[in-house]
């Protein structure tokens, strides 16, 4: 209670409606699964966060492109997360997270600048940032020059490297502070600016220009040699840059040893420079030992969904590709064990492996249940991004796993209709054809199971034709109960939030029963329950009923909640009979 202790009026706000209940997002995904490059989870230590992507360029940028891998011990190569993104994204998604998966194996390149017996407090050296074959580029550095004038040399930027003298016998300068100072003994007394004005003055700085092994190309302009200088080289390309923009997108950075001076950087890195086209003086470092390892295990997957944990509004869960690998049986269980985890609120949307019959289907499918996971056959054959006009070795077509495809279609779907329908009889809008051409009859088999097939329907495309779980539980039997109790709970978990430590009593019992009733109000107009009344469509109890003196006592509010959700016209029967106009009933 306010206190009241000096007479006068007192205005105090209040509120007399009961706090209200925001619906979730349920169309945020996330894919886990090797990339070209980015960041990754180290350990279970490691805090790593992904980023959010909003396109397949914000993809390209941070993860890399959809060149095929270099896996070690022969799995396929194919970079199926890639593609998977990009179907996300064609098929209607736009949130997204991605968790790199890293194999034990892989390895980051790097190549020495100054020679490999060198002390670590004198060595220069350029390295990939993240492991990965994409690392074994190129590191190209150039001189570039201005010329000073007095003027230019009072104004210069601190640690700005100067020359003077003929090229035969350049004499290198450091401004530090206002001073400038010779560059092999700093500590020598200061020169005069008008007796280096007179020298033919020239500023001195660094272009350095990286490509990648896919020959993608990053530059950078009037770097600095000293680690005075604003635009210092060593802190443009950190290994920990201060700008998470950098760290995520620069594919290479530059170590330099503590005891490395201004002029001890430049004539390493331009020791046996030559002269290129454009008359600079020039030095490549070709970079090598960048390993993508071997196809990650479910050990290391689980360890990238640790990453994802701690993600609230992420809703759907895959591993594109996984099923391609030896241990892709595993991976889909760290798969559900993720989606299952208490409060997560997700779903796992798993693939079958490629190029499987239907009757290898129906075992594989024997060894999952999960009423929070739903399985998709087959993989979808595409156009190949990577095809190029006059390499016949590379194919045209490839086929993708059908859960990038499926994840956008479920985005797709719950923004035009509502996360309580059922995300199939949509159009699966990138595929040319599907692996295998499931019938009817095959899939009267693989139905009952909860193996959600794709299907080419004459005169209607390529849909997906089946909204199961892979549940023997028959009150969980399809994804969009799943997803729509997901999304109730999450809403409910999430916008109740206030209620706790307030004290236990009819009052707080009414709010919360008028907070979740008004909530699911909403969800009964919008068609989302079924009945044709209110009483018909959910319940909402929360008193002496459902909560005993000693939940009070445990400092325990109970509140129960039922709802008759919408389920899927799955089969649509009609029944015909002859009859007459003159016939009677």
């Amino acid at each position: 209670m306010p206190e009241y202790l000096a007479p006068g009026v007192y205005v105090e706000e209040t509120s007399f409606r009961a706090k209200s209940i925001e619906g979730v997002g349920t169309s945020t995904t996330a894919f886990v699964g090797p990339t070209r490059k980015g960041p990754y989870r180290v350990d279970t230590d490691d805090q790593e966060t992904p980023e959010l992507l909003t396109s397949f360029g914000d993809f390209l940028r941070i993860y890399g492109s959809y060149t095929d891998h270099a896996l070690s011990d022969g799995s396929p190569n194919t970079n199926y997360l890639a593609h998977a993104v990009l179907a996300f994204f064609n098929e209607g998604g736009s949130r997204l997270y991605v968790s790199r998966a890293v194999s034990a194996t892989a390895a980051a390149a790097g190549v020495p600048v100054t020679p490999a017996a060198t002390p670590a407090a004198d060595s220069v050296a350029f390295a990939a940032r993240f492991p990965g074959a994409l690392g074994n580029g190129m590191v190209v550095v150039q001189e570039t020059t201005s010329p000073g004038s007095l003027v230019t040399m009072i104004s210069a930027r601190a640690g700005t490297l100067l020359r003077t003298g003929p090229d035969a016998a350049p004499v290198h300068h450091v401004k530090i502070g206002t001073e400038w100072r010779p560059a092999a003994a700093p500590a020598d007394p200061a020169a005069d600016p008008a007796t280096l004005a007179a020298a033919t003055p020239r500023f001195v700085t660094l272009r350095v220009i990286a490509l990648d092994a896919d020959g993608e190309e990053m530059s950078w302009d009037e770097l600095g040699y000293d680690r005075t200088h604003p635009r210092w080289v060593g802190h443009i390309l950190s290994q920990e840059p201060s700008r998470r923009s950098d760290y995520l997108q620069n594919t290479f950075a530059i170590t330099i040893g503590g005891s490395v001076s201004a002029i001890g950087l430049h004539n390493a890195l331009f020791t046996g420079a030559v002269v290129n086209a454009e008359g600079l003086p020039e030095s490549r470092y070709t970079l090598t030992g960048g390993l993508d390892g071997a196809a990650p295990t479910s050990a290391e997957y689980a360890l990238a969904l640790g990453e994802i944990a701690a993600l609230e509004d992420v809703s759907i869960v895959a591993a594109p590709g996984s099923s391609a690998y030896a241990d892709a049986m595993a991976i889909a269980l760290a798969l559900i064990a993720h989606a299952a985890a208490r409060r997560a609120y997700r779903i796992a949307v798993l693939d079958t492996p490629p190029a499987q019959t239907p009757g290898q289907i129906r075992t594989l499918r024997g060894q999952m249940d999960s009423i929070r996971a739903a399985l998709y056959y087959p993989w979808v054959v595409v156009a190949n991004p990577n095809a190029r006009a006059g390499r016949d070795d590379i194919p045209r077509e490839i086929a993708q796993p059908p859960s990038g495809f499926v994840c956008g279609i479920y985005a797709r779907n719950d923004v035009e209709r509502g996360v309580y329908k059922a995300p199939a009889n949509e159009v699966v809008r990138s595929a040319l054809r599907f692996e295998i051409d499931v019938n009817f009859g095959q899939q009267e088999l693989l139905n009952p199971l909860g193996v959600n097939c794709l299907r080419l329907l004459s005169g209607r495309g390529y849909r997906v034709w089946g909204a199961r779980l892979i549940s023997s539980d028959p009150e969980w039997k399809y994804v969009s109960d799943r997803r729509y109790f997901n999304y109730l709970e999450a809403s409910i978990d999430r916008g109740t939030q206030w209620a706790v430590f307030e004290p236990n009593g009819e009052r707080l019992w009414a709010n919360v029963r008028q907070a979740i009733a008004d909530f699911l109000y909403n969800e009964w107009r919008s068609g989302a329950l079924l009945g044709s009344t209110v009483e018909e469509a959910f319940f909402v109890r929360c008193d002496r009923s459902t909560m005993t003196q000693n939940d009070l006592d445990n400092g325990r509010l109970i509140c129960l909640i039922g709802v008759a959700i919408i389920k899927p016209a799955e089969f649509v029967i009609f029944r015909i009979g002859q009859k007459t106009a003159d016939a009677r009933s």
